[in-house]
């Protein structure tokens, strides 16, 4: 390959090298720095030798993120309370018109499902993510891991039962989760405790991430009454130039909070049969500094 071919074969694959890195990492700095050893990796040969690029380039990818990962597990254990997912932009409402494509997209990188991939091992992470979000064949998989194809199975199996035991039951509707969240913003803004709670699961939980930079519970609120009252009390807290948007982050509505041009928190909420199952909010200003419009 030519100098020129080498880097359009990279751009060409670049977006599902990332994909596959932020569903791992959750991180998107993590993500960028083993997607750019990726291309170093790539770059330093004339790669004449690699009959298809892509599973070349996934497979080295794959193996850098778990290695990244093994690495950063250690680093979140020190962290200061709840630790979630860095939030991304995402427009699958836009690309992916297919509407089951489009929820696969969405779920696999949803916060909910993020969390739920921290307590797997990396090998597992790796495994659920080829297959569940990118649908690699089994073979292709055992290859980029060096593991057989019967232990790739295992380890898809049982990453897929500890997930589907750890994530909400998700309503597929954009619209009604949009629209609850838009209730959800009008109770709280608007002092009105019975209509926020009204909103809320008997069981919802409040996770908050702050990394100890900002003011968040350093643990999760349950039950709709502590997670209603916790909401209401901030809500009377005024919040300099305030600005509120809607934009869809890791494949669903959320509500950016901005204070005098600057993101100051988000908050998504997981919304099953019409009420807020878990309530997001990530105020590590590391975390959220990228969404400035």
């Amino acid at each position: 390959m030519t100098a020129d071919t080498v880097t359009d074969v990279f751009e060409e694959h670049r977006p599902v090298l990332t994909g596959v890195a932020y569903r791992m990492l959750g991180r998107v700095a993590d993500a960028e720095d083993v997607v750019q050893e990726a291309w170093l990796r790539w770059s330093a040969e004339t790669r004449d030798d690699v009959r298809e690029p892509r599973a070349y380039l996934v497979r080295v990818t794959t193996r850098l993120a778990i290695d990244r990962l093994r690495h950063v597990q250690a680093r979140r254990e020190a962290y200061v309370g709840p630790w979630l997912p860095e939030p991304v932009v995402t427009h699958f409402g836009a690309t992916v018109p297919d509407t089951a494509e489009h929820a696969t997209l969405a779920d696999s990188v949803s916060l909910a499902v993020l969390v739920v991939l921290e307590s797997l091992s990396p090998l597992e992470r790796a495994v659920f993510v080829l297959r569940e979000a990118f649908g690699f064949p089994y073979a292709e998989i055992a290859a980029t891991l060096d593991r057989s194809e019967s232990a790739v199975r295992q380890l898809a199996g049982r990453a897929r039962r500890h997930v589907e035991e750890g994530r909400p039951r998700f309503d597929v509707d954009p619209a009604e989760r949009r629209d609850v969240t838009e209730r959800f913003l009008a109770a709280a803004s608007g002092g009105d405790l019975d209509a926020l709670l009204s909103l809320l699961a008997p069981d919802v939980r409040l996770v908050g991430d702050s990394g100890g930079k900002a003011k968040a519970p350093l643990r999760v609120v349950q039950s709709a009454d502590k997670v209603g009252r916790f909401l209401f009390s901030v809500a009377k807290q005024p919040i300099a130039q305030s600005e509120f948007r809607f934009l869809e982050l890791n494949g669903g509505p959320a509500l950016l909070v901005l204070s005098g041009g600057v993101p100051d928190a988000v908050f998504q909420l997981d919304v099953v049969d019409g009420l807020v199952q878990c309530v997001y909010i990530v105020r590590n200003p590391d975390k959220i500094a990228a969404l400035a419009p």
